[in-house]
């Protein structure tokens, strides 16, 4: 499995990562030199869907991506510039200058990666002005401010991360030296982009199984027999899903008058899968043939693992119709609400003592999860049952149920109360205890 590594940056940068590149079999570079950093939007917004990773050459251009939102720090990184690399910058400074020079300017490189140890020690005579900065600057200010030291006569050289930095002091016949990272960061850099790439394949072949199950309230406790009408109902959802299975390049199995089953990958379903395309197909089944139905999404590695995932989805929707669930290779939930919020929380292990605690409130960890996020989620440090009932969904009679259980358990207590209404009695107010 091959990673389709993009580079990107100056082309003097990508010549040297390119070679440095050549002993890992398994990455696939595609070099995108550019002249100014500016031009990176342009190659990223055309090329991404082609590029599994981007190695940046510097801190520079994928700061300036990253806070332009084209990219996200799970799709590239840069090599660190460190100590070692500025200290043969400075030298080959000093041996070019053909004299002692001992006042530098210098930019991007952290003066914390200069002034420690050995390094401190060694350079204690000689004077520094540094332009650090977290992120992106553009390249103008930073000749601004190498250009009015220089002039000035606060320096005698400067030692610079940025090639348009580099190039823009030279035109002013303004000593310049440019620093770059050794090839040990750059290997450390495509080692650690092409285990990301790797995962990143893995996961999107993930088998994933989209269970649609239709919430038929009325026919409960009838007869199993179904009404023309209700075939007809059956037979217009069934479209509606076989289209969708369609457009996800998924296996569309009906698996009952009730339960259906659309398996697929997660790649397929990244590319067109988000919370508003989901609620849109409940409305839809619900538009073109009147039945209501609850959705949940289970992933697995194996079918069997995807099927199980899915299985655990659906007892966690079956709650609450209008939430669809979705279960991770991880047991991770994620619950997409109508409102658009997604709750995520883990099935987490709480220990034999914590489980016994469970067994005898009669509520489930999986509940206990689930308010924790909310209260978090809301930044709620003082919660009352009708909290509980509105995010679960439930009934006020519940929440105060729910409440008292977490109360005995000593994961609530109480530490006042707030008036309801107008009337009524004062609601307690309680406290979380995690």
């Amino acid at each position: 499995m091959k990673i389709r590594l993009g580079l990107i940056g100056p082309a003097d940068s990508l010549e040297n990562m390119m070679k440095v590149s050549s002993e890992f079999e398994d990455i696939e570079m595609i070099p995108f030199p550019y002249q100014q950093i500016e031009e990176s939007r342009s190659i990223l917004e055309k090329n991404n869907h082609e590029i599994d990773q981007w190695l940046f050459s510097g801190q520079a251009p994928y700061h300036y991506a990253l806070g332009e939102g084209i990219i996200t720090a799970s799709q590239a990184s840069y090599p660190a510039l460190h100590g070692a690399s500025f200290l043969g910058t400075l030298l080959e400074a000093l041996i070019s200058e053909q004299k002692m020079i001992y006042r530098f300017s210098v930019d991007t490189i952290e003066e914390s990666e200069i002034e420690t140890g050995q390094l401190q020690d060694k350079l204690q005579h000689m004077q520094f002005y540094y332009y650090s900065y977290k992120g992106y600057i553009p390249y103008e200010k930073l000749i601004a401010f190498h250009r009015e030291l220089y002039d000035s006569g606060k320096i005698d050289a400067v030692i610079t991360c940025l090639g348009a930095v580099y190039s823009g002091l030279k035109e002013l016949d303004i000593p310049c030296y440019r620093v770059r990272p050794y090839d040990i960061s750059i290997k450390q850099s495509l080692e650690f982009l092409t285990e990301r790439g790797k995962s990143g394949k893995y996961r999107l072949s993930q088998l994933a199984v989209l269970g649609i199950e239709n919430i038929n309230f009325e026919n409960a406790g009838e007869s199993k027999y179904l009404s023309y009408r209700e075939k007809h109902q059956k037979l217009d959802m069934a479209r509606v899903l076989l289209d969708f299975s369609e457009s996800i390049k998924g296996s569309f199995v009906q698996m009952g008058d009730d339960l259906s089953f659309i398996y697929t990958t997660r790649g397929e379903l990244d590319l067109t899968m988000n919370r508003v395309v989901i609620h849109s197909l409940i409305d839809n089944i619900k538009m073109q043939s009147g039945l209501v139905v609850r959705i949940a999404l289970g992933y697995g590695l194996t079918v069997l693992d995807a099927e199980q995932n899915l299985r655990h989805a659906f007892k966690n929707a079956r709650d609450y119709p209008e939430v669809v669930v979705v279960v991770n290779e991880n047991r991770e939930v994620t619950e997409y609400r109508q409102d658009d919020v997604a709750i995520h929380f883990q099935q987490r292990k709480w220990g034999e003592e914590w489980e016994r605690h469970f067994k005898d409130a009669s509520i489930s960890p999986a509940v206990v999860s689930k308010i924790q996020v909310f209260a978090t989620h809301y930044k709620k440090t003082q919660i009352t049952s009708s909290d509980i009932a509105t995010w679960l969904k439930s009934t006020e009679r519940n929440g105060r149920r729910i409440i008292s259980e977490l109360e005995k358990m000593g994961l609530a207590e109480v530490i006042g109360e707030e008036q309801s209404g107008h009337r009524g009695r004062p609601r307690k107010l309680y406290k979380l205890n995690y």
